[in-house]
């Protein structure tokens, strides 16, 4: 999800630019002073909607705040008591409720995973090797995500959960399990039916049991839970008006929970050891322990990213270089941000939580007013300044790095790096945030970007994958910068494919899918590129969408890169179904553009939702374009309208309109229970 993320935050930045961010010379502000403006930035600049931020210090509550509206009709604003979702911080809630159960002698992290879900299984014998560690540290092996009806509007249905296990039963694995960590949601809904499985309880029902209650949460739900949705901050959506419906993240141990930011430092005293009587020492302690270091790892220790059990780092940059141990989790949602920052030698913590904007935003927020905590208390001297990047001189390059041009795929995409005059083009990076751009050799193995603040070299590994390893500075106005060093592709290998097969799939380049299973809903209508699969082939090197094609109908993922690029892996399968091409992808069903028909164009007619529950897609075009369209649906159902390029125009179930302009190409979407017939009217 994070990846969906950072492309709306970069659009974010390109559309609202940032000035007039800083104090005027001189002037002395308190940490509240110096959080305040922050926050306040964050919404004008930042595409945050609205913020909450408390920190904790030795159990008081030393600050605890917030900017923007928790209802912007009524202008209403955000208090304390305001709840958000907090996303895949929540996984540090399952993560917990596993180690209490490993404190009451009930689980051990490491014994097979199936000695707790006895029915969990995969088409990959290696399954049986998973353990609740190697979920925790992200090591598991899991392709990643099965977003499928996870993310609804106004819907708590289970069924993302309910049929987890039935799909990672046709699923494989990407990697031996312990061999390296890279970011796992399915590892976490994995956790949480191991913590349904061995306590008789509902994950929901044992959170409240024995997190909320003993600690005093009053505010920290599920979407199973009953409470005051009023009380959730009010999202919105870049390119529609109206607030948007109460959003359910439906993934509950991945990123469900909503809180607030006073009761996620509360819930972090467990984390630092401050309740042994809920959680014990020792639990915190291997939470705490460096679990990224046991398998394949980018080489440097300074970084934003370096996984515990839960946690996305326990050596958190920049505490890291102030000889300060930090950890941080964060979470976004499609609606929701969060960051948790703890500093478990001085007793600190910081929680950030967001209607709009990104957990990147919320870390570098809580990072910076931290470090104005730790000067204050005495902890560091003097808070060091952003590192400044000049431009690259470019020096003579080494024979043998031409040896590193090719062919290189991350999850969903291949690019080739051509190597030429001791310099190549990379790509856009973090969803835009790190432009397209060229890098010269600059020496040492590095090359290096235009402005100076990205480096990027060659790695071979001891899987013996070689990697493209890129190490920055992402640096924002009023922000400051975060440090990061990955692995961001990975070197493939030529697929020669016979020449039946290159026509099939050559055939199918540019080629759009759409999405049949995903419930009216979902939240994924919103961002149309989550429900419309659109095929790249690169016919000469045997490759698809990032993937290796292996027949006329099957590609597999090829992706084993650590930390975060090598995420949410799939294989395509294409059918025949009728006279349809159907793909199937994470056990979700796609429809060819090909077998659509145009909506018909008279005044009026029907659609009818058919028995197996599916989606009806129909292009527009021809009589039907640029015309006026009225539904009159069944409560369950929608409609969402989107041109030809893939934007949405209109989604029903988050702006209540049931008229809107088709445009001149497109497509619609109906979308409801099985036999929901949809009266709609053209004029």
């Amino acid at each position: 999800m994070k990846r969906i993320i950072m492309v709306l935050c970069a659009l974010m930045l390109v559309i609202m630019p940032v000035s007039g961010v800083k104090a005027q010379a001189g002037e002395k502000q308190t940490i509240q002073g110096k959080a305040k403006q922050i926050a306040e930035m964050l919404v004008q600049h930042y595409g945050v909607t609205s913020l909450q931020y408390a920190i904790m210090d030795e159990g008081e509550i030393i600050l605890s705040d917030g900017a923007g509206f928790h209802d912007k009709a009524s202008h209403k604003a955000v208090d304390k008591d305001t709840m958000y979702g907090i996303g895949s911080v929540s996984k540090m809630v399952v993560t917990t409720a596993v180690m209490m159960l490993v404190d009451s002698g009930q689980v051990d992290l490491d014994q097979p995973l199936t000695t707790y879900i006895t029915d969990f299984k995969m088409a990959d014998p290696r399954y049986k090797e998973i353990t609740p560690r190697m979920l925790m540290n992200h090591s598991s092996g899991l392709y990643g995500s099965q977003y499928g009806n996870s993310m609804l509007f106004d819907d708590n249905d289970t069924r993302n959960h309910d049929e987890l296990l039935i799909k990672l039963q046709a699923e494989r694995l990407k990697s031996k399990p312990g061999e390296y960590s890279v970011y796992c949601n399915d590892g976490f809904q994995l956790l949480e039916i191991l913590v349904e499985r061995i306590s008789g309880l509902s994950y929901s029902k044992y959170v409240e049991q024995f997190i909320s209650e003993p600690l005093q949460l009053d505010s920290t739900k599920t979407p199973l839970d009953s409470f005051n949705r009023d009380r959730l901050a009010e999202t919105y959506w870049p390119t529609l008006k109206p607030k948007m419906p109460v959003e359910n993240a439906n993934i509950i141990g991945t990123g469900g929970i909503y809180s607030t930011a006073e009761e996620l430092t509360q819930f972090a005293e467990m984390l630092i050891g401050n309740r042994p009587e809920l959680l014990s020492d020792a639990s915190v302690k291997a939470m705490q322990s460096p679990e990224y270091r046991k398998g394949i790892w980018v080489s440097d220790e300074i970084n934003s990213f370096n996984f515990g059990l839960g946690w996305d780092a326990v050596e958190l940059a920049p505490f890291s270089e102030y000889g300060v141990k930090a950890l941080t989790k964060g979470g976004d949602t499609m609606m929701y941000h969060a960051s948790l920052i703890t500093i478990p030698e001085h007793d600190i913590s910081m929680a950030v939580l967001s209607s709009g904007g990104s957990s990147v935003f919320d870390q570098m927020f809580a990072t910076k007013v931290l470090l104005e905590v730790l000067k204050e208390q005495g902890i560091i001297d003097n808070i060091k300044p952003d590192r400044t990047f000049s431009a690259p001189v470019p020096t003579e390059m080494p024979a043998e790095l031409n040896d590193y041009s090719g062919l290189y795929g991350t999850v969903g995409a291949t690019t080739e790096i051509d190597i030429q005059n001791a310099a190549f083009t990379l790509p856009a990076m973090l969803g835009g945030l790190i432009a397209e751009q060229n890098y010269v050799y600059t020496g040492d193995g590095y090359f290096t970007s235009k402005d100076g603040s990205v480096k990027v070299s060659f790695v071979k590994e001891r899987n013996a994958k070689t990697y493209v390893k890129v190490q920055g500075y992402l640096t924002l106005p009023g922000l400051g910068q975060m440090r990061m060093s990955a692995y961001d592709y990975q070197k493939l290998e030529h697929n020669k494919l016979d020449a039946v097969i290159s026509e099939k799939w050559t055939a199918r380049n540019g080629l759009r899918y759409f999405a049949l299973d995903e419930k009216i809903t979902s939240i994924f209508y919103l961002l149309p590129s989550q429900l419309i699969k659109t095929f790249k082939v690169n016919a000469k090197h045997g490759y698809v969408n990032g993937t290796k094609i292996t027949d006329m109908n099957h590609a597999v993922n090829v992706a084993e890169i650590p930390i975060m690029n090598g995420r949410d892996a799939f294989d395509l399968e294409l059918m025949k179904k009728q006279d349809a091409e159907i793909l199937t992808q994470n056990g979700q069903q796609y429809i060819s553009e090909k077998a659509i028909r145009p909506i018909f164009s008279g005044k009026s007619g029907i659609v009818t939702i058919p028995a197996n529950g599916q989606a009806r897609w129909y292009a527009i075009g021809g009589k039907s374009a640029e015309k006026t369209i009225t539904v009159s649906s069944h409560e369950h159902g929608g409609y969402a309208v989107y041109n030809d390029q893939g934007e949405m125009l209109q989604f029903s179930i988050a702006t209540g309109e049931q008229t809107t302009k088709l445009p001149k190409q497109g497509f619609i979407v109906f979308g409801g229970n099985a036999g929901d017939v949809f009266q709609i009217h053209l004029k």
